[in-house]
């Protein structure tokens, strides 16, 4: 699936790469949405499927050239880069906009992803009842996940890679968050957060020349932790890549369906009007990981008081992630006919 890009398809690739990585980053929000939404989600699922055993070996027998046609290179690299650029830019920013204006932001992406179900949905022309059963099937799961209670954090490392190759699904399965994924794993502040900071410190620091954090078995650990997650997600984007390619060939509509049901069941997940309830120890006292973070125990959510200005205000955003989705839609569409 090779194609010619002109300089603003490259461009309008890395911003794509930076929306999927900030989405990944959010709990409740998949990065493969925005693949789906932008027009890429085939290509990004084929392009995977091309890292093989013939890739293996035209890297083995140094056909660097033709291991970078042959997986798509272009595509793949500018959209990494992209999600790379995003961890250390908009998903700082989103950090602070999370703590600073949590209500706005969760409003905004709930509005995107009913914009992304509205998006994906008017592609059906006919819906059967074997598509609505998918829906179905897809939207429970969806919203059991959202119901699930976080587990306690592990770093040992051979379930460090377990969480990367079910983290990334976030990626390759439109709906499913991967970042909430880990958050019911116990591990988001360790492998999102914490470790990369820890990368971005020791970045910062070898530009001072500063080595000292070698002696820091902390930061070191940190390190340890994200490269093993990194191969974690690397094996996880290869394999479900695979199975995705295999069943959007052979079930095309009903892996659709699923999807949209994924994404449906998600709306739980970032449904704005909600409070962080944190788990307590027996004298009443938060329980704290062994980064000294609250340990997460569910949402309460309820619903919007209408009197309010902040909830206006709130739906203001609902409604501007709504436009947002669909105006990235129409112009996939206008790009795609010209």
């Amino acid at each position: 699936m090779q194609q010619t890009r002109t300089f603003s398809d490259k461009v309008f690739l890395v911003l794509k790469g930076l929306a999927m990585g900030a989405a990944n980053k959010v709990p409740g929000v998949s990065g493969g949405v925005v693949a789906f939404v932008a027009g890429f989600y085939e290509e990004f699922i084929y392009s995977l499927q091309k890292i093989n055993l013939k890739a293996f070996k035209l890297l083995i027998n140094g056909r660097f050239k033709s291991l970078y046609q042959y997986v798509n290179g272009r595509f793949i690299c500018l959209l990494v880069l992209g999600m790379v650029i995003s961890y250390f830019s908009i998903s700082q920013l989103l950090d602070y906009l999370i703590v600073h204006f949590e209500l706005y932001v969760w409003a905004s992406f709930f509005g995107m992803i009913i914009g992304s179900i509205y998006y994906i949905s008017k592609d059906f022309k006919r819906w059967s009842s074997r598509s609505i059963t998918f829906v179905l099937l897809g939207t429970i799961a969806g919203i059991a996940i959202s119901f699930l209670e976080p587990a306690r954090e592990n770093d040992n490392l051979w379930f460090v890679f377990i969480c990367g190759i079910i983290g990334v699904s976030g990626m390759t399965l439109p709906g499913l968050s991967g970042s909430f994924i880990l958050i019911l794993l116990g591990n988001y502040v360790l492998l999102l957060v914490d470790s990369v900071n820890a990368l971005y410190d020791t970045i910062k620091d070898i530009f001072l020349m500063d080595f000292s954090f070698i002696d820091n078995s902390g930061r070191m650990r940190l390190l340890q932790v994200l490269v093993v997650f990194s191969l974690g997600s690397l094996a996880g984007l290869v394999s479900l890549s695979h199975l995705l390619g295999f069943v959007l060939k052979r079930y095309r509509k009903e892996t659709y369906s699923v999807i949209i049901g994924f994404i449906t069941g998600s709306l739980g997940v970032v449904w704005p009007w909600k409070e962080k309830m944190y788990k307590l120890n027996s004298e009443g006292d938060f329980r704290l990981d062994v980064h000294g973070n609250k340990i997460l125990d569910n949402f309460d959510r309820y619903l919007p008081v209408l009197s309010s200005s902040q909830t206006w205000l709130a739906i203001f955003f609902i409604i501007m992630g709504i436009l947002i989705v669909l105006a990235l839609g129409w112009y996939e569409n206008r790009k795609n006919t010209a």
